[in-house]
Order: C-alpha cells, then sequence, then structure tokens
C-alpha cells in the first residue's frame, strides 16, 4: 500500500492551489487565463467548463432534469431545485445581519440588504431616475418606450405594467378584493378604495 506522500499533486503556478489531477489543474488554470472554448452552437455563448456548457443546453433543449418530490416541479438546474424545495421546507438559510429578517434565497437576501443601504445601483439613461431593483428600472423604461407587452385576452387592451393587467381583468370577472372594512363596500382596484377611505 502505497502512503499518502506517494500521492502525485498538481499544483497551479499562479495561486498555488493543489489538485489531484491533471486535468482539474487544466480545468482550473482557465480562471487566470480566461480561455472558454467551450462554445454553444446555438447562440454562440462560450464557456471555460463543458459541464458548464452541457447545463447551458438545457436553455435551448428546455429539459429540465430535476424534479420537486413534493409537487413534481421540474428543473433546468440543480441549484434552482435546491432553492424550491425550501417552499416546502419553510427553510430560510440566509439572515440579515441588520433586523435579522430571513430568507430562503442569497439573491432574495441581497435584494432585501439594499433597503437598509439605500442603494439604487439601476439608472435609467433617459431620465436619470435610479432604482433599487433591475425589475424595476425594466418596468419604467417601458415609459420612454411606449411598450405594452401584457395583454387582455379579453378585449385585447395592453399594458406595461402586469400589475395593471391584473387590476384591469377584475373588469371582466367582477371580482373585488379590496373592501372597507367600515362599510364593506367592495372596491376591484386598490387605489379606489383608498380614496374611498378619505371620504
Amino acid at each position: 500500500m502505497r502512503g499518502h506522500r506517494d500521492i502525485k499533486t498538481y499544483q497551479c503556478s499562479e495561486c498555488l492551489k493543489v489538485f489531484s489531477q491533471k486535468s482539474h489543474l487544466i480545468t482550473h488554470l482557465r480562471v487566470h487565463t480566461g480561455d472558454k472554448p467551450y462554445q454553444c452552437s446555438e447562440c454562440l455563448k462560450v464557456f471555460s467548463q463543458k459541464s458548464h456548457l452541457i447545463t447551458h443546453l438545457r436553455v435551448h433543449t428546455g429539459d429540465k432534469p430535476y424534479q420537486c418530490s413534493e409537487c413534481l416541479k421540474a428543473f433546468s438546474h440543480k441549484s434552482d431545485l435546491n432553492k424550491h424545495l425550501r417552499i416546502h421546507t419553510g427553510k430560510k438559510p440566509y439572515q440579515c445581519t441588520e433586523c435579522l429578517q430571513t430568507f430562503s434565497g442569497k439573491s432574495y437576501l441581497n435584494k432585501h440588504l439594499i433597503i437598509h443601504t439605500g442603494e439604487k445601483p439601476y439608472q435609467c439613461m433617459k431620465c436619470l431616475k435610479t432604482f433599487i431593483q433591475k425589475s424595476g428600472l425594466n418596468e419604467h423604461l417601458r415609459i420612454h418606450s411606449g411598450e405594452k407587452p401584457y395583454q387582455c385576452s379579453e378585449c385585447l387592451k395592453a399594458f406595461s405594467k402586469k400589475s395593471n393587467l391584473n387590476d384591469h381583468l377584475r373588469v371582466h370577472t367582477g371580482e373585488k378584493p379590496y373592501q372597507c372594512s367600515v362599510c364593506l363596500k367592495a372596491f376591484s382596484e386598490k387605489s379606489n378604495l383608498i380614496v374611498h377611505l378619505r371620504i
């Protein structure tokens, strides 16, 4: 039996990280060289590792090999399945050090942290208005472009915000989820309830 000192290792000359296999060292070196030899034939995006290309290809094929055993929802990435599973377990491993609120995903924590910093990193190049989240900027940009991607299937009226479409759909369904606690009058839109409460 060979001792541990007989095991051959491969060391990165850049950062001195050690690997047990030469192939692992070769893959690692691309971190330093920026080499991305694996290219997607569909969109020409390049990757440093073959495994990353294989994972990316699911965007084009629609392949979702990771399935939730609770609700059978499927995912193309294992990390997305792990994040989804927290819905069922209620696990929230990411905690804000400022207010101790917990979150199921790191991305949710990062979005939350901006509340404490007051940072608004996303800026509109047209009017210079800033936003906490990229989704807020994207929604705002439709004011300038006039784009209305959310269309009512009943009357074909279009809206720039999904929330506006949801409010509009109640015209057709007759749903009035916003109720006055004083007189019990109900409204289809929250803004109408707010106006009513001021009377």
